[in-house]
């Protein structure tokens, strides 16, 4: 119901349309922000690091991740005509689902190649989206469970090794960057399980806003690239550039369309936690061809891949606010921070022992998350079969060195460098191929 104040009306923030009291509205918005920001820029500082880029185009790396995080949730939230955007609560941010396949692309090529394959999954993802009730049937929850799982897997060496300092930088090991690393992450998990309200939501940033302040005591970070940037900055276009790549496009197109199938669970867990329904097949459709157009935008822009953000999403389920201007505000605060140098500078100042401490615990839960998946379903002989090989090809051909060494080039590119895609494919084989009981819908 509306709320009346002397002769203006205001919407409830319980409500997905009108104008809630901006009192409420704003500091509803900033947990948003709280929670999805350090998500959405460690998969670029991240990558970055792993480029060996200088600290400028670090900043432009991070600008662009958080300056299309903000531009893909604005075209979610109020859509345009019938075929862009959802038109539900969702933050968008760049998602680590991507992570260990674009670490292993830009090791064996670069950015340029990255951003030229983002740009065939954005139009994966756009097909996906226009043929969505035709191709679910081909992911059920122990495929993509599988799927999730496997990701969560791979990005554990990713989080100790910045847990130990960075591969290759000095001190790589030491106590003080396992010190650190290890007081971030007992902060994070202390508020995720005693925390409450914005102590918990925000459990990551208090995290590394600690894990800061005691690496400051040891004199870790580097404060000259926050000096030599810029006030405001508009995006540059093409700055990493486009090259085009077959086995690239074949290894970071299949997580499009996996990530594509997965927005589904998003949405679903939006409108039923926090609207009481399931969404309408329109809401999937544009939600899913908005997530691939702007990640085509993104590939111009040099934004990293983008996806749903599943933090958010539980944020919506805890306190049912779905108000679209409490998600606007929020978006325009995430774009106008990727407009600011100095402060994505900032946010590059970051030791890696801190980032470290605060991701393993979000690497763990994503691979719950795939845990939860699988066990949805009958673990009878068939289904753990199918999610045991397919974990098994994945991790081990990526863990054992030269395995796939007598295979060309684009072979070892597609299906040796990151675990997702052989795992993808074998679930998605094996659960056709084997024989089993076909449950009713």
């Amino acid at each position: 119901m509306n709320k009346v104040r002397g002769t203006k009306e205001y919407a409830s923030v319980f409500e997905q349309t009108g104008i809630p009291r901006m009192k409420e509205a704003i500091p509803l918005a900033l947990q948003h922000v709280a929670a999805m920001i350090v998500g959405c820029v460690t998969p670029a500082i991240i990558i970055s690091e792993t480029a060996g880029l200088s600290p400028q185009e670090q900043i432009v790396l991070v600008q662009a991740a958080l300056l299309m995080a903000g531009i893909s949730t604005l075209l979610q939230i109020f859509p345009i005509g019938k075929w862009l955007g959802s038109g539900l609560p969702v933050i968008m941010g760049v998602g680590f689902a991507y992570l260990p396949s674009i670490t292993a692309l830009v090791e064996s090529y670069d950015l340029a190649t990255v951003f030229g394959a983002q740009l065939v999954g954005g139009l994966l993802a756009i097909l996906v989206g226009l043929n969505v009730k035709r191709l679910v049937k081909f992911f059920p929850p122990l495929i993509t469970g599988t799927v999730v799982f496997t990701i969560g897997l791979s990005l554990y060496p990713t989080a100790v090794r910045y847990m130990a300092g960075g591969a290759g930088s000095e001190g790589y090991g030491s106590w003080q960057n396992w010190l650190v690393a290890l007081i971030t992450l007992t902060v994070v998990t202390a508020l995720n399980h005693f925390g409450k309200g914005i102590w918990k939501l925000a459990s990551i940033l208090i995290g590394i806003i600690v894990g800061y302040g005691v690496s400051l005591i040891f004199g870790m970070q580097d404060f000259s690239p926050i000096g030599q940037a810029g006030l405001v900055q508009l995006p540059s276009p093409m700055h990493f550039g486009l090259k085009f790549n077959f086995s690239a496009i074949a290894a970071l197109g299949i997580l499009f369309i996996i990530n594509s199938v997965q927005a589904i669970g998003d949405f679903t867990a939006t409108t039923s936690g926090g609207m009481d329904r399931l969404p309408e097949n329109q809401e999937l459709r544009g939600g899913i061809v908005t997530y691939g157009v702007t990640n085509l935008l993104s590939a111009f822009f040099g934004g990293l891949p983008t996806s749903t953000f599943s933090q958010n999403v539980g944020i919506v389920v805890t306190t049912k606010v779905i108000n679209r201007v409490v998600f606007g505000i929020a978006s325009v605060v995430i774009l106008l921070a990727g407009l600011l140098p100095k402060f994505s500078a900032l946010l590059t100042t970051i030791p890696q022992c801190v980032l470290g401490g605060a991701t393993i615990s979000v690497f763990a839960s994503i691979t719950m998350t795939g845990v939860k998946l699988i066990v949805s379903e009958e673990l009878n002989y068939r289904n753990t079969s199918i999610v045991g090989l397919s974990v098994a090809l994945g991790m081990g051909v990526t863990l054992v060195e030269g395995a796939l060494g007598g295979f060309p080039a684009w072979v070892i590119t597609i299906f040796g460098k990151s675990p997702v895609v052989l795992a993808t494919i074998s679930a998605i084989l094996l659960n056709v191929i084997l024989p089993g009981k076909k449950k009713e819908k």
